[in-house]
């Protein structure tokens, strides 16, 4: 990938601005969802659970159906929701004012078709959340990588820093237990997805850009279609707001190139030139130390607890973001290191018997191969166990080069069947973990297919020792791989 011409990315870059930070309440949110009644088809997703969470706490009433219980579904109803299990028409109260889809549900399905009979109003998730988010100071990270990790983040440090507000990401921050939370702000912090075009929704004050990469090709044509789609959500950002960008990436550089000159832009990244920049890098017991850059100035020192040369632009968007809301430098970097991260990214599962057990949601070719080289320098194990399954047959097949390079770090790469999710029926017929695993042995990768989870778990109990590291990886259900391992040497050691 070529690196961006920095000098065309400061044409773009306006004064700091310092945001007065207010924590008062936005009357808009709260009062227009208040009664009203919302029926969530697909509640037990990550995102559409966190949203109807926040519309409880906004003192809505919420209704809702999946096909299979969930943990997600059990906090719901506990809650005060009334989520069913199994989708039929009779779940629809014919008072429902709003029916919710997530992406995966088809127009076959039945409280939909019904839904559409009765002329309900019919809203998809990403819809919904631009509704919400566009009442309040929106803040919207987005990005192929790291979304929801600088998001949380971010979030986490508000509140350290006293300053509560709306949120919803698409995973549990470990510190709060929660995904999405509702508070009396101005603010609302929205992971803000690229995958159908769903951050167009989102009319944020504040957007940051993390990187862009090919993804989602089941979707977009290609990787200057996703480009051109988030030059559209860039252009989307509040006139007085701005965007926090990545300075050395070259398709972000597409984007911040072609804004607005009304916009304001700030960029982060290694190079001195970004307006954010991490310099006097230092690794010491797996994490990493460095001094921050603001314009040429010194913030200060500070350092992450979250594993991973990668997680150090992550840090400086947060940074960025933080400063351009009005927090202290000196506070930001302080309060930095206290957050340890969300769930299932490099999450530390146990350390028994000598073995240390890790789950990680990376499911693209870079993602994986961070996460690879954060494992490495933050654990040292004498061999890492890669248990990786592939997320989308589509995804597969279209970076299928990628995925069988990506696994160098790993000793030992275990792979099941691809997790089935969105793709067509011609799409599964193209591709399968047989495939992926030739490709990494032809690659130099020790790399071995196993169906089923618990062959998997018998491979790790006559093969791992002391001393070596298992992380199962994937954005589907591999976790539970890692979990009835553990239940294993639990009862074995």
């Amino acid at each position: 990938m070529a690196k961006p011409n920095i000098q065309t990315f400061q044409t773009k870059i306006k004064a700091v601005h310092r945001y007065e930070v207010v924590n008062t309440g936005n009357t808009n949110s709260a009062t227009s969802v208040a009664g009203k009644k919302f029926h969530f088809i697909g509640a037990g997703g990550v995102g559409m659970s966190g949203l109807a969470k926040l519309l409880l706490k906004n003192k809505a009433v919420v209704t809702g159906s999946d096909q299979i219980q969930s943990q997600a579904i059990t906090t719901l109803n506990r809650s005060g929701a009334d989520i069913k299990i199994g989708q039929t028409g009779e779940n629809l109260s014919p008072d429902t004012d709003t029916v919710i889809i997530s992406a995966a549900v088809k127009e076959d399905n039945p409280e939909l078709k019904l839904a559409r009979q009765r002329k309900c109003e019919i809203k998809k998730y990403a819809q919904m959340l631009g509704t919400l988010c566009n009442c309040y100071d929106g803040i919207a990270i987005s990005g192929t990588h790291g979304k929801s990790t600088t998001a949380g983040w971010l979030i986490y440090l508000m509140k350290q820093a006293g300053i509560e507000t709306n949120f919803i990401i698409g995973a549990d921050i470990t510190q709060l237990a929660d995904s999405s939370g509702a508070a009396e702000s101005k603010y609302f912090v929205a992971e803000a997805c690229e995958y159908d075009r769903s951050f167009l929704n989102l009319k944020p004050k504040f957007a940051a850009i993390l990187n862009i990469e090919a993804d989602h090709l089941d979707y977009y044509k290609n990787e200057e279609e996703i480009v051109e789609t988030f030059g559209q959500f860039a252009g989307g950002i509040k006139a007085d707001g701005a965007i926090i960008a990545n300075g050395e990436d070259a398709n972000v550089a597409k984007v911040i190139n072609n804004l607005p000159d009304h916009l304001r832009c700030e960029t982060f990244g290694f190079d001195e030139n970004c307006n954010f920049s991490a310099k006097n890098v230092q690794l010491t017991g797996g994490l990493y130390a460095f001094d921050v850059y603001h314009n040429g100035e010194l913030l200060g020192a500070t350092q992450i607890s979250l594993p991973g040369r990668h997680n150090i632009p992550n840090a400086l968007a947060v940074i960025a973001v933080a400063v351009n809301l009005g927090l202290e430098p000196s506070q930001i970097l302080q309060l930095l290191p206290n957050f340890v991260g969300i769930d299932r990214r490099l999450m530390l599962k146990a350390q028994l018997g000598q073995i240390t057990v890790l789950d990680d949601y990376a499911h693209h070719p870079t993602e994986i191969r961070a996460s690879l080289a954060a494992i490495r320098q933050r654990y040292q194990p004498k061999r890492i166990w890669c248990v990786f399954q592939p997320h989308q047959y589509s995804r597969t097949r279209f970076l299928l080069d990628d995925f069988a390079e990506s696994f160098k770090l790993a000793d030992v790469t275990i792979v099941p069947e691809i997790y089935f999710v969105r793709d067509s029926q011609s799409a599964k017929k193209a591709i399968n973990s047989q495939i992926l695993v030739e490709k990494m042995q032809a690659n130099g990768t020790e790399a071995v297919f196993i169906d089923g989870f618990s062959r998997i778990c018998d491979y790790l109990k006559d093969n791992a020792a002391a001393g070596d590291l298992v992380v199962t990886m994937g954005a589907g259900d591999i976790w539970k791989v890692a979990d009835e391992y553990i239940r294993w040497i639990r009862a074995n050691s």
